[in-house]
């Protein structure tokens, strides 16, 4: 073997099917699992996302109801005061005009008011008429003061100034109002502070103010279900970002200047979330948007992609080693599949080996029942079949000598026969029998045509000339009663055509065609080239013709028929030509046959203008 040789076999060792095999099982485990982890990671993260962004939402947007809803009811607190006609009378009257009557009233409605809500810290009552106002510290209603600089409170001053009826006051802590209550230090707690004006509806004067100071509690209690202590953040802020709760108490009251808020107020108010990431946060960021009486206010929820993709990342880490196990035992599989699956087919290469040395015996029983099993039956009754092949050739080599003698013996007859007729023909005209001459001659031609073993293939035009004899012999013999028509284009006479697929037809036109009645029959023969690459010939007669089960009866056994009926049938006919033509033309002929519409048959053979090069010189 060459050196080049022995590199092209080592290179072929190197990636034998067996490496081949386990490289690429592991590769098609290794990759899809692969690839498999980190779509799911990528999906599972997304979908975490949108879910926790769409639950987280829809928490916040029931909490902001119920914080609205709560804040709302606090604000609205001064409405009771329009039903109690008592206290509205003293508000327009004054205290002074019945200072003892009208302070009990006033002590009433303060007491009423304090105690319908636990979280109320303070509130303060002004009388505008007096200019006189009353506080209620932790149930402790303080004596009449005077106030007489009363808008220069802010927000005193900006509930003239604007519509409504209430402000609210940010978070901050609690002080004495017009400095008539007493606070001790120690419990100056953190209040949200409601004012609201009080005017003699419907005239809309002024009468007093009322201020209602509440703790958080209730506040913080609605936001500590909105959010995760310890792991999220949430935020509630009013219009101009003042923070009103915080999961961070120490920015409760504070003005909110974080560049994430100012983002969030750019955001449209159909928009759910966002994503940020700065020096001191990195998450997704959830919000919504109060309306109604706390329109523009703002609930902020920020959640750390650590929290928010904790799962994800667990469900990667369990998919991980899933699938490290199940690469250790794809590599083990792997591996024993790969040397079961290439043991035999090595014994099958070692066979192939000894048959290219010329010894067809296999030294195998069995490779098994699978693929490569059934592989191994085969290829040993090829083998089989080879060894029964090559017997029989011999065999079919010595019939063929023994044929070839015969043929040779045969040839006496018909020699002895065309001398006999061409006897009888000299003698015809001699005689001045030119017609009996002539009729020798045609039925010579015929015999001398039939009998020709050498060629197979013929020009079109010689197939013609024997019809034309045998066609010849017919007029002879029924005389005035049969004419015959050739209508044939000079170049089709040159194609080449397989012998005896003209004369079959016509024969059989005078065996079922003219078998009841022979008056005015005729037959015409017509060839001519279609489309310039296929020939058409058409064999026509007037005969009774075929009725139609017969036609479909004909064309049965003509395309579909079975060995069996083939051998009832003569080896000359429409069966064998059909075939023959398939054979000499590779299944580009076709042979069609149809009633003609004034009675009789006709026999269509559409042929390509060349045979194929290897039949034509075969």
């Amino acid at each position: 073997m060459t050196q080049g040789g022995k590199v092209r076999n080592r290179d072929e060792m190197r990636w034998g099917i067996r490496k081949k095999l386990i490289f690429f099982l592991l590769l098609a485990t290794v990759l899809p699992f692969g690839t498999a982890i980190t779509v799911t990671y990528f999906y599972t993260t997304k979908s975490l996302n949108d879910r926790s962004v769409t639950l987280n939402h829809d928490l916040m947007l029931k909490g902001q109801e119920e914080l609205s809803v709560y804040l709302e009811d606090v604000a609205q607190m001064s409405s009771v005061l329009y039903r109690y006609t008592p206290f509205i009378n003293v508000m327009r009257n004054g205290v002074s005009s019945n200072l003892v009557v009208n302070q009990e009233e006033v002590r009433r409605v303060l007491a009423y008011l304090f105690n319908s809500r636990p979280e109320i810290e303070q509130m303060h009552l002004y009388i505008h008429e007096d200019k006189v106002s009353y506080t209620n510290y932790h149930s402790r209603i303080s004596g009449r003061a005077k106030y007489e600089n009363i808008f220069s409170h802010p927000y005193y001053g900006r509930l003239t100034a604007v519509d409504g009826y209430s402000l609210i006051e940010p978070p901050h802590e609690i002080y004495s109002y017009n400095n008539i209550s007493v606070i001790p230090n120690s419990q100056k707690v953190n209040v949200l502070s409601f004012h609201n004006v009080i005017q003699d509806v419907p005239l809309a004067d002024v009468l007093g103010f009322l201020s209602i100071d509440i703790n958080l509690s209730k506040i913080s209690a609605i936001a500590d279900r909105l959010y995760t202590k310890d792991v999220e953040d949430l935020y509630i802020m009013n219009e101009k970002g003042m923070i009103i709760y915080s999961s961070n108490e120490n920015e409760i009251g504070m003005e909110n200047k974080e560049k994430w808020f100012e983002q969030v107020k750019k955001e449209p108010e159909s928009g759910k979330s966002l994503e940020w990431k700065d020096d001191h946060f990195s998450g997704v960021i959830v919000y919504g948007k109060f309306t109604d009486s706390f329109k523009d206010w703002s609930i902020v929820k920020r959640i750390p992609y650590d929290v928010l993709y904790q799962g994800a990342r667990e469900t990667a880490l369990i998919n991980i080693l899933i699938g490290f196990a199940t690469l250790v035992f794809a590599m083990l599989g792997t591996m024993f599949v790969s040397f079961k699956l290439t043991a035999p087919i090595k014994v099958l290469i070692g066979n192939m080996k000894k048959v290219e040395k010329g010894e067809l015996k296999a030294d195998f029983d069995s490779l098994g029942t699978d693929e490569i099993g059934m592989l191994g039956r085969h290829f040993k009754l090829m083998l089989a079949k080879i060894d029964e092949l090559i017997e029989s050739e011999y065999k079919l080599e010595i019939e063929n000598k023994a044929s070839q003698l015969r043929v040779l013996q045969s040839q006496i007859n018909p020699h002895f026969l065309y001398n006999a007729l061409q006897s009888i023909g000299t003698l015809a005209l001699k005689s001045n029998a030119v017609p009996v001459y002539s009729l020798l001659t045609s039925l010579s031609n015929i015999m001398r045509y039939s009998m020709n073993m050498k060629d197979d293939i013929v020009s079109f035009g010689s197939e013609l000339n024997h019809v034309k004899s045998y066609l010849s012999l017919q007029k002879q013999r029924f005389d005035e009663q049969f004419e015959f028509k050739l209508n044939i284009e000079e170049e089709v006479k040159e194609i080449h055509v397989p012998k005896m697929i003209l004369q079959p037809i016509v024969e059989n036109c005078f065996k079922h065609g003219f078998d009841q009645r022979i008056e005015n029959a005729w037959i015409e023969i017509e060839a001519l080239f279609e489309n310039d690459n296929r020939v058409v010939i058409h064999v026509k007669d007037n005969g009774i013709g075929p009725s139609n089960d017969q036609l479909e009866k004909i064309r049965q056994e003509l395309f579909h028929g079975n060995s069996k009926t083939d051998k009832q049938r003569e080896s000359i006919g429409l069966k064998n030509i059909y075939d023959r033509l398939q054979i000499y033309y590779h299944n580009q002929a076709n042979l069609i046959i149809n009633r003609n519409e004034e009675g009789g048959f006709t026999v269509t053979i559409q042929i390509p203008k060349e045979m194929p090069k290897e039949v034509e010189h075969s």
